[in-house]
């Protein structure tokens, strides 16, 4: 019987203490929070769905290689391309990514670039 007591008692505190909070301000600090809570939430959804496992790829894992059929990326992008696509041309040298082959851009999370020939 104490424990209800107890339930009862605290519940009359939170009612006292919610009459002296203006209604206004009350539903200020309820919008504002589940705003903030909608908006994280939906940043990690946003960077879950845009990167698969949300994780950048990890370009520690690229080949120095010039060879024929080596594909190339941007450091800073998701799609990797042959060499003679005209994408290529807007990635500088110093962010050049390359790989050996499409499957090992694809292993680190690029994806094949739509607008190039040939891949």
């Amino acid at each position: 019987m104490s424990v209800l007591r107890t339930i009862a008692k605290e519940g009359e505190k939170g009612k006292t203490f919610r009459t002296r909070i203006p209604r206004d301000v009350l539903i200020l600090i309820i919008l504002v929070l589940a705003s903030t809570l909608s908006f994280g939430l939906g940043y990690m959804a946003g960077l879950d769905a845009s990167h698969g496992s949300g994780a950048w790829p990890q370009t520690s894992q690229t080949f120095a290689t010039s060879s024929p059929g080596a594909v190339v990326a941007s450091k800073s992008g998701m799609k990797y391309y042959l060499p003679s696509c005209a994408g290529v041309g807007r990635i500088s040298d110093e962010n050049k990514v390359w790989f050996p082959s499409a499957e090992a851009a694809e292993a680190v999370g690029y994806t094949r670039a739509a607008n190039c020939d040939g891949l």
